[in-house]
């Protein structure tokens, strides 16, 4: 795999630890979902206005993730978002979270397009995949 699409720092703070200063497994979920807010942001496609202007949810679907070494209190990590492939109403992406470049955790998320109106499944549209990804619908 290339180089990331995108990267976001992230601070570990005492709400994302345990009582021992560990990071507890579901606070992992929440910076991969900020990074790819920002990397969202980033591409030009504030959420809010997805949905306001073009009535447009995107919602994850599925995620696996690979838990590989424990990340601590004050930790500043950096958190990517590289997407893969795109096909339909759904975006694959791979995320990872690092600390000094070492992989904590790695994940591959499927994230969905959905109607804002009636959350049922729709094709991404040409214009906002093309801010995302390379070539829609192939390998990156």
């Amino acid at each position: 795999m290339g180089q990331p699409a995108f990267s976001h720092t992230s601070r570990v703070y005492w709400e994302d630890t345990d009582a021992g200063g560990v990071v507890y497994h579901a606070s992992y979920v929440r910076f991969l979902e900020r990074a790819r807010t920002e990397w969202l942001r980033a591409a030009g496609h504030d959420q809010t206005r997805l949905r306001a202007r073009d009535g447009l949810l995107l919602v994850v679907r599925s995620m696996r993730l690979d838990f590989l070494a424990p990340a601590r209190l004050d930790d500043l990590l950096t958190v990517t978002v590289t997407p893969v492939s795109a096909k339909g109403a759904g975006l694959r992406c791979h995320q990872a979270v690092l600390l000094d470049g070492r992989p904590l955790l790695t994940a591959e998320v499927e994230v969905a397009c959905l109607r804002a109106a009636d959350f049922r499944p729709t094709r991404i549209p040409a214009g906002l995949l093309a801010g995302l990804m390379p070539t829609p619908g192939a390998p990156c």
